[in-house]
């Protein structure tokens, strides 16, 4: 894909506003887009879409594929009239600025059933929604039934992860998985209308940005969750022991974010399994994934040429070893089977080595640079904008990183380190600025660079401070739960961030 010198704005859904508890694919969703437009952007970056599992991180998820029902609208659902009014009351006890997941994800499921009962009443007597509903399970075939089979189990065996399930159901035993297909025949059916709901909402909303010029930036996690439908369905594609336990798990060595390294814990994949039908499993990623975004941004992209690699009972990433993966092979069949030109962005940030370089050029997939990381002393240092080349995407900050305003308070705190001191004395200097408005000054150098994409959090366009942040690397508690406030998005703002976009020639 050949970009055209743009800019857009990143926010996940769920931190939208509105009175439901978590950001959803409603109302507010519509009014960003609107901003977004208002604004000049041509892209709204989103993180993944899947339904989220521990610690309620979208890049731990239960499925590569199926949607997170956590963002279901209940007010559009009312308006399907697959609900009422009164069926939708506020969440009891949320606040408008964080996520509660605990009491979001019972209300919403209690509304998806309560649905899902008129759903059924109505698909007897209503042909519309009868096809609508065939098209989107032929649309969604390639995953649904393993998903829809995966989420009744795991509601049968109250969460537990598949590899504790019993032996037959764990080792996807022909016979005792048509047993529970059958058994649990009505649950089945229930998830998948939880889906159905889903993609509709979301293909609307995607086809409403669309139509006023913007388009989505989706994210894609490398690894998937061990406790995945993904994994369960189809064991032999990754490294496993006999009991279905990961042989070896993912992660990061020690850097700047964890002293330890980052261990997430995701299986690692068995490449050799997958070049055998040439890497089928990649390819249907990426195509289903374009069905709900128009770019992908690869998360760890570098672990497509080397990843890290942990044993198993390690408590720490701290002692594992690089292993080469067949990036080459992997992008060469999305090529052939999806087309020569790609829309995918390289998450190239970490340690990356001159291999990675060259397996992201050669199929001229843009790269990142994150302005927070420009400021550590080094002239030439590839976050500087002044080094950046054109096929780059310019962040202010990212989902891992603080707020602009927070990144430096932090740096202007009395008891801040020597090497804290001299980094925000280095980009005040740089920016030529007092740091009053660090946000717009952060802003405005991604704009002006000569990155091809531009893209600023939204919390760096409203100049919010760390209590903003979205996630905290390597710390289990307190992530994913921001949400802005309702009346944030002024007019004002928008013609601020139009007049730069339009100065430094990003308006599209």
């Amino acid at each position: 894909m050949r970009f055209e010198r743009s800019s857009g704005v990143l926010l996940h859904p769920t931190s939208l506003p509105g009175r439901f508890g978590i950001g959803d694919l409603g109302r507010e969703a519509y009014g960003f887009v609107d901003w977004l437009a208002g604004a000049g952007q041509a892209f709204w970056q989103i993180m993944p879409l899947g339904p989220t599992g521990y610690g309620d991180s979208p890049y731990s998820s239960f499925s590569a594929f199926a949607g997170n029902t956590n963002l279901v609208s209940p007010e559009l659902l009312a308006e399907s009239e697959l609900l009422t009014d009164s069926d939708i009351q506020t969440v009891p006890g949320s606040e408008p600025d964080r996520v509660d997941y605990g009491k979001v994800i019972d209300y919403k499921r209690a509304l998806l059933e309560k649905a899902f009962v008129n759903f059924r009443v109505k698909l007897k007597t209503d042909e519309h929604l009868r096809g609508d509903y065939e098209g989107f399970t032929d649309f969604a075939s390639e995953w649904l039934e393993d998903w829809a089979l995966f989420a009744a189990l795991k509601d049968e065996h109250a969460g537990e992860p598949w590899h504790k399930w019993e032996a037959g159901l764990a080792r996807r035993d022909a016979t005792a998985v048509e047993a529970a297909r059958a058994k649990l025949a009505e649950q089945v059916e229930a998830h998948k209308f939880f889906q159905y709901v889903f993609f509709r909402q979301w293909l609307r909303l995607k086809r409403y940005a669309n139509e006023r010029g913007v388009r989505v930036i989706g994210d894609m996690p490398i690894f998937v969750a061990h406790n995945s439908a993904d994994v369960w369905a189809r064991p032999r594609l990754f490294e496993l022991k006999d009991d279905g336990s990961p042989r070896a798990v993912a992660g990061v060595p020690p850097d700047a974010f964890s002293e330890t390294g980052q261990l997430w814990g995701n299986p690692l994949y068995d490449w050799d399994r997958m070049r055998e039908d040439g890497f089928a499993w990649w390819v249907g990623r990426v195509r289903e994934t374009l069905k709900i975004v128009d770019v992908v941004r690869l998360d760890h992209f570098r672990g497509f040429a080397a990843y890290w690699e942990v044993p198993a009972e390690h408590k720490t990433a701290e002692r594992g070893r690089w292993v080469e993966a067949p990036g080459r092979e992997v992008f060469g069949a999305m090529k052939s089977a999806l087309g020569d030109a790609l829309p995918i962005i390289a998450e190239d940030l970490g340690t990356i080595t001159p291999d990675v370089h060259r397996l992201r050029d050669e199929f001229n997939f843009p790269g990142m640079r994150v302005l927070q990381f420009a400021f550590g002393g080094d002239p030439h240092d590839t976050h500087l904008p002044h080094e950046y080349v054109r096929n780059t995407v310019a962040y202010t900050g990212t989902h891992d990183n603080d707020t602009v305003a927070g990144w430096l308070a932090q740096r202007s705190r009395e008891d801040a380190s020597e090497g804290e001191r001299r980094e925000r004395a280095l980009c005040l200097k740089y920016l030529g600025t007092d740091g009053r408005e660090i946000n717009w000054d952060f802003i405005r150098a991604a704009q002006m660079s000569v990155a091809v994409l531009s893209i600023a959090q939204l919390q760096d366009v409203l100049g919010l401070g760390s209590d903003a942040r979205m996630n905290t690397p390597a710390s289990a508690e307190g992530n994913w739960a921001w949400r802005f406030k309702e009346g944030a998005l002024t007019g004002e703002l928008a013609a601020r961030l139009r007049e730069m976009t339009t100065i430094y020639g990003r308006l599209r």
